[in-house]
């Protein structure tokens, strides 16, 4: 028996070591598990022309949004660890999501190997032009005259939007009414139609719109001002302490071969490194984010219990 386990140990590493020589040989996907429109779609997409080039094969982007991310999540953890399904995904379902959801359906840590950081996003407070407010204090004041009188729109109950305005509103002490959508490119339509008054937003989301004038930005989410909205203060200038940094990364489903997980990585690295990339990821309010697959591992592992700590003190509760 342990000679027969033995042999059956040795031909599948031979058959990875063969897979993985001739990696790629197909199209490759890239699961997004957020609707189409969103900061993680874009980010996915301009990586995903960037990698054609780099491995010689066509690289499609495969929407799945449901359940804040985790559906999608858990489905491509147990896809064939092939180097061919791959997870473009935001911190939101990936390290928000097992804090949110009592069975997620996936291990952050276990489920997946880590590829590589991507880019970072600006996220931004935004309201429709009509609305009486222009910036963060005058929403306070608005908000805490008239509690629960406000409604936000939100990509879906736990996406980081959501959490992050229940953030808001423990962090300024105000009531407003969360309306979940399914996605957001919806939620920011309605927002610059008056039927929600106002929304968090990645930039990649709205940035037309704001340029637009059919929405208006009252704050920048990140902790530092944003390059795409040099002159809007951050939402931390008005309320000490406030801020976050959301992240976009690659990982494959545990178990794929390390020469594909290699190759990977120095497409992925390269791509980053390419000014063209920078210049597209900047249109849509997006910057490179360059790092290790041990760097990606220690954000994942740090941001868990954060992240976990938020949900906590902030009451979010998802469907």
């Amino acid at each position: 028996m342990i000679v027969r386990r033995t042999l059956l140990l040795a031909l599948a590493a031979g058959a990875f070591a063969v897979q993985a020589q001739d990696y790629p040989n197909k199209p490759i996907t890239l699961v997004v598990p957020q609707a189409a429109g969103g900061a993680n779609d874009a980010i996915a997409r301009v990586l995903a022309q960037r990698l054609s080039e780099q491995l010689g094969q066509s690289v499609v982007v495969d929407n799945k949004p449901g359940a804040g991310g985790t559906l999608a999540t858990a489905n491509t953890a147990r896809a064939k660890p092939d180097g061919y399904t791959l997870l473009v995904t935001a911190d939101s379902a990936h390290v928000i999501g097992p804090a949110l959801y009592k069975n997620p359906g996936f291990d952050p840590v276990k489920d997946f190997t880590p590829i590589a950081p991507i880019a970072t996003a600006g996220y931004t407070l935004v309201a429709n032009p009509s609305f009486p407010a222009n910036n963060v204090a005058e929403l306070v004041a608005l908000a805490k005259a008239a509690p629960g009188k406000y409604t936000y729109a939100s990509a879906g109950n736990g996406t980081l939007n959501h959490l992050i305005g229940e953030m808001l509103q423990k962090a300024a002490g105000i009531q407003l009414q969360h309306v979940p959508y399914k996605g957001s490119a919806q939620a920011a339509a309605d927002v610059a139609g008056g039927q929600v008054p106002l929304s968090v937003q990645s930039l990649p989301s709205v940035i037309g719109l704001v340029k637009s004038g059919k929405l208006k930005v009252l704050g920048v989410v990140n902790e530092k001002r944003v390059a795409a909205l040099p002159d809007v203060p951050t939402i931390g200038e008005t309320l000490k302490g406030f801020g976050q940094a959301p992240w976009y990364a690659m990982f494959a489903p545990a178990g794929t071969p390390a020469p594909i997980v290699a190759r990977l990585q120095a497409a992925v690295a390269t791509a980053l490194d390419q000014k063209e990339t920078a210049d597209k990821l900047a249109v849509v309010g997006c910057e490179p984010f360059k790092g290790s697959a041990a760097q990606l591992a220690t954000l994942v592992q740090s941001d868990l219990p954060k992240w976990a700590r938020v949900v906590k003190e902030t009451g979010a509760q998802v469907d």
